[in-house]
């Protein structure tokens, strides 16, 4: 029985983003779920795939893009049956670590100048990226039309997400693979190296040239390094 593939996506994004992806895996044969990531804080978000890991027999390859990265390292802890994580231009936090800080350990992001704030009732902010600045700051490698429409869809992520310290991480016990694009504006390329290093990753792949938002604009390379994650559990 071949594993099941569970997809997260990260912050200014949605699970149609893995599209390309999730095509190439139904192709090989692969059970796949995009699952909901809602983006409003870490641990609740940890929590929604928690719950849906309980529900699926037999092992699980779990994927995380960008933000997605920090859910799956929280979600697959007390899970055997997880016996992959892949972090796709994703975060890979320490405990007590969170995104906002992985951000800034390294220079080179420029996403803080792009993002537009929406003040919600309960004191946290919504964040998104401004339309203007989607293609260039995220999805540099998609057409014009193919960002655009992104930048309509996108969900935004919630402070809390940003600033919420991680738990004990997943990858300390679970097996690692981490593709990461050479042109990421979002997360810094020494954070990806940092971050692949530091999990001891099976395998580090860098796309020359690519995006943050490389499940749309690198689908045959993200659905080819899962599947190697997915024939490496025997």
């Amino acid at each position: 029985m071949k594993p099941t593939i569970v997809l997260v996506h990260g912050a200014f994004a949605e699970s149609a983003s893995w599209g390309g992806v999730i095509q190439r895996l139904l192709d090989d044969g692969c059970p796949v779920i995009a699952a909901p990531n809602p983006l409003r804080s870490l641990s609740g978000d940890a929590a929604v795939v928690s719950s849906l890991l309980s529900t699926i027999e037999g092992p699980v390859v779990l994927v995380g893009h960008s933000y997605g990265g920090a859910v799956i390292s929280n979600a697959a802890v007390g899970h055997d049956h997880v016996k992959a994580l892949v972090f796709v231009a994703a975060f890979a936090p320490e405990a007590g670590e969170s995104i906002g800080a992985l951000s800034g350990k390294f220079p080179g992001s420029t996403l803080g100048g792009t993002l537009q704030e929406v003040p919600l009732p309960d004191g946290t902010i919504d964040l998104y990226i401004r339309q203007d600045k989607f293609h260039q700051q995220f999805a540099a490698d998609l057409p014009a039309g193919r960002a655009a429409i992104d930048a309509a869809a996108q969900r935004p992520l919630n402070t809390t997400a940003l600033n919420e310290a991680s738990g004990e991480p997943a990858w300390k016990s679970v097996p690692s693979w981490f593709l990461y694009p050479e042109l990421d504006y979002n997360i810094p390329l020494e954070a990806h190296r940092f971050m692949a290093e530091r999990a001891g990753a099976r395998a580090a792949v860098e796309l020359a040239g690519a995006s943050h938002a490389v499940p749309a604009s690198e689908p045959v390379a993200v659905a080819e390094l899962v599947l190697d994650a997915a024939r490496s559990i025997g």
